[in-house]
């Protein structure tokens, strides 16, 4: 019988075959004005000249690199120096983000297990249960965070009031309250890739492993870990990219001693007394190092797939 809107014999794929490339013309749009124009305009700004009073000037250089790397005085006349303070705010960026994800794995794998091994008619609860909280805009949710572990809030009274501490605990302005604020925004994007990929696991397989006497550690770590590798890459990818550029939890449970990439990007952005084209190089560092790490993964992973 004939293919419906082709001829006999033609694969209903074939007969849209001449229209394809305008069915994907409205996403390469939205992709190229929301994406490539922006990044396009970023990469230009960061090799323009800093205008003394904000803004820029279309005078192209290096300087806002330059300014990355070395430490030339006040003035830049003085002689080169390598300039540490911009490179301590990406390792610590890097660091918090890996942490970030770390945690999120050792809590959402769990997570996402029990959840995919629940019956089929209560799952949907359980990713709601997951999800819900996450309707609510991050700002929002960060500020909440804020209350939540202040010096007055809820927990330092709870534990006080239980016996547990004498003095509040300074939570506030510490690394560990940046790490509570990335893993509580982003713990959902661990969850959510490990338990698709949980869900369409095969408990044959480990059932199969018992019947030859593996144990449960050794059933874990060669029978599933490897078979739900793919989503546990994907929720760390998930998970460490924003966090590498987060900063509304550095912001707002850091503090300025605790400045991260994201945070740094923006104060470059703000009012007349930020660096636009330092601002954007900044971010196109960022940027690069993000896609170096990803073209990493894929060239591995088409190697693997190749063999």
């Amino acid at each position: 019988m004939a293919g419906i809107g082709g001829r006999s014999g033609e694969s209903s794929s074939s007969a849209f075959a001449p229209i394809r490339a305008w069915l994907i013309l409205p996403t390469w749009l939205i992709i190229g004005f929301f994406l490539v124009v922006p990044v396009g305009t970023m990469l230009v700004y960061s090799f323009l000249t800093k205008e003394f009073r904000g803004g820029v000037i279309w005078e192209f250089s290096l300087a806002a690199y330059d300014r990355f790397i070395f430490d030339r005085g006040l003035f830049g006349d003085e002689p080169p120096k390598l300039e540490l303070t911009y490179i301590t705010i990406f390792a610590r960026s890097t660091i918090q983000a890996a942490a970030a994800t770390l945690l999120c794995l050792i809590i959402g794998f769990p997570t996402a297990f029990y959840i995919a091994t629940r019956p089929v008619s209560t799952r949907a609860i359980w990713l709601f249960l997951v999800t819900v909280p996450y309707w609510v805009n991050l700002l929002v949710r960060t500020v909440s965070m804020k209350f939540l572990i202040r010096e007055s809030g809820p927990l330092n009274s709870f534990l006080q009031w239980t016996g547990a501490i004498s003095e509040p605990l300074q939570i506030i302005n510490t690394d560990f309250a940046v790490q509570l604020g990335l893993f509580y925004s982003y713990l959902p994007f661990m969850v959510l890739p490990i338990y698709a990929s949980v869900e369409r696991y095969d408990f044959a397989l480990s059932e199969a492993a018992a019947d030859l006497y593996a144990t449960r550690w050794t059933i874990l770590r060669k029978v599933l870990l490897p078979t739900v590798k793919p989503g546990i890459i994907a929720g760390c990818i998930l998970v460490f990219v924003p966090s590498l550029g987060a900063f509304l939890a550095p912001d707002l449970l850091g503090g300025a001693k605790n400045f991260m990439i994201g945070s740094l990007i923006e104060e470059q952005f703000k009012g007349n007394a930020g660096n636009w084209p330092f601002g954007a190089a900044a971010a196109m560092i960022l940027l690069s190092m993000v896609l170096v790490v990803l073209m990493i993964y894929a060239r591995r992973q088409s190697g693997r797939s190749r063999e």
